[in-house]
């Protein structure tokens, strides 16, 4: 801790001033057709939940639409494969906030949703989303208490979708898998990931 750190929202307040109008009335509490058609042209977001433990930020993505629109207040997530860990549902069962940050390559901005989730198993939800006779487990409902668009300044920066590919050289999972766990098989784990993903994705 050092004598520069700011303790409370008016001393934030002082610092930045007042948000412009667009920063004001761009918060809805429901799809309006614009948010509606940027939202459903996504197909990743970043799905962040907390819980007792904490906080957890959680990559979603398909092959469509990451979510489908129930009603203009209602989103609708399903869960597909992943690791099982349950980071983000485990954290909805026991604390219903949740915020989706959606992306769109080539857009530098991004659509925010903040609002309340619960997960379902309902058979007639998940049969909704089936495909290829496979079925999410449960679906995240999503009910809307905030959307909103986020300005471009952080994706320019970053140069997200113009910079090319930049991962050559970084470590591969199995390396920080190996890197965490000695004798972990990390090469055996990178050689077969490809054909496991593609057997699991659904």
């Amino acid at each position: 801790m050092s004598g520069f750190d700011i303790r409370d929202v008016a001393a934030l307040e002082a610092l930045y001033g007042v948000p412009g109008e667009a920063s004001v009335i761009k918060v809805t509490d429901r799809l309006t057709p614009e948010y509606r058609r940027w939202i459903m042209a996504s197909r990743f977001c970043v799905l962040s939940t907390v819980g007792p433990e904490g906080t957890d930020g959680s990559p979603r993505g398909n092959d469509g639409p990451v979510v489908r629109e129930l009603d203009d207040r209602t989103l609708l997530m399903p869960d597909w494969r992943g690791n099982n860990r349950m980071d983000s549902l485990r954290n909805i069962v026991r604390d219903g906030r949740v915020s989706l940050m959606f992306m769109v390559p080539g857009s530098a901005n991004v659509m925010r949703v903040n609002g309340r989730a619960t997960v379902t198993n309902d058979p007639e939800m998940l049969s909704s989303f089936e495909r290829d006779g496979a079925r999410p487990r449960s679906v995240i409902v999503v009910s809307i208490a905030e959307v909103y668009s986020q300005c471009a300044r952080a994706l320019l920066r970053s140069r997200l979708w113009t910079a090319g590919d930049e991962s050559a050289g970084l470590p591969t999972v199995g390396d920080m898998l190996t890197g965490i766990k000695a004798g972990f098989d990390g090469r055996g784990y990178d050689a077969d990931w490809p054909g496991r993903a593609a057997k699991t994705m659904w």
